[in-house]
């Protein structure tokens, strides 16, 4: 199994940043695809998680009605589409896939929000 995330940045509070997870090296479709954080102090968070058909989703929360976990299987990408971020999504965000019952996890990408 294979995760690269990309996108992400600065942004100020309010902004909005799409996050990518590109997956190899497993049947990406069969598998569901989840987004996690990890900030500073912080315990790990699991933020999102989408069905290997994208027919069912979840979220935390603390990001409900902000952001939105959706995917792309003929491109093997997973998206978090982030919105009205908040100084306190500020994180690295981690893609993790699923495969056997076992997470394998992505190198993450850093999220600051912040003016």
């Amino acid at each position: 199994v294979q995760l690269v995330e990309s996108g992400g940045g600065l942004v100020q509070p309010g902004g909005s940043l799409r996050l990518s997870c590109a997956g190899s090296k497993f049947t990406f479709r069969s598998y569901t695809m989840s987004w996690y954080r990890l900030a500073p102090g912080k315990e790990r968070e699991l933020v999102a998680t989408i069905t290997g058909s994208g027919g069912s989703t979840n979220y935390a929360d603390s990001v409900k009605g902000r952001f939105t976990i959706s995917r792309d299987n003929a491109k093997n990408t997973v998206y978090l589409q982030m919105n009205s971020l908040k100084p306190e999504d500020t994180a690295v965000y981690y893609c993790v896939a699923w495969v056997g019952g076992l997470g394998s996890w992505g190198q993450g990408t850093q999220v600051t929000v912040s003016s």
